[in-house]
């Protein structure tokens, strides 16, 4: 299997220099079918449209199918890439995440239990040094240790859905019809 730290140390300065921000990679569908997902981002919507994320797949590609030429393929065998937006359910993969979406419900998963359990539930209240925060629905305030967090993602709500509509919805009202 492909080692997931050293596939995001050369994936992120690349994506960095087209402009985007790394959300995550990782190394999913098993050995019957090995993918290679990228998630990312612009920094300033948060989005990816598909020519992102067709400018982003070809980038990838060809550094990655240069690596394979010298000899240095970070992945062994054939696998397919997937280049895509994290989604309005986004995972929060680093600890600036949990910052920038304060105010909206996440749900967080430890990798050790903590006082008998792993999960937790609220609303973000943010960062404090390399703590995130959480109050959940009882009111009771979290302070989780960022490296204890094994996943995190935030959960759909109203709130989070109009805070994320999309840049354009030009087009979205307008039907095509297509004869066979």
């Amino acid at each position: 299997m492909a080692d997931v730290a050293g596939l995001e140390r050369l994936i992120e300065p690349e994506l960095n220099k087209l402009g985007y921000d790394l959300v995550r990679v990782a190394m999913i569908g098993g050995t019957s079918d090995p993918t290679l997902q990228v998630m990312a981002e612009r920094p300033d919507t948060r989005q990816l449209n598909i020519a992102d994320c067709e400018k982003i797949s070809r980038s990838l590609s060809e550094m990655l199918d240069a690596l394979e030429m010298n000899g240095a393929d970070p992945i062994e065998g054939s696998y397919r890439l997937e280049v895509s937006s994290p989604g309005i359910d986004r995972p929060l993969t680093r600890l600036k995440d949990f910052a920038d979406w304060a105010g909206h419900e996440a749900r967080i998963t430890l990798g050790e239990p903590r006082a008998g359990r792993k999960q937790f539930s609220g609303t973000l209240e943010g960062t404090a040094g390399q703590d995130v925060k959480l109050t959940d629905k009882t009111g009771e305030l979290h302070s989780l240790s960022f490296s204890e967090i094994s996943s995190a993602k935030l959960v759909l709500t109203d709130k989070l859905i109009n805070a994320t509509a999309p840049l354009s919805t030009e087009g979205a009202d307008t039907f095509e019809t297509v004869e066979e």
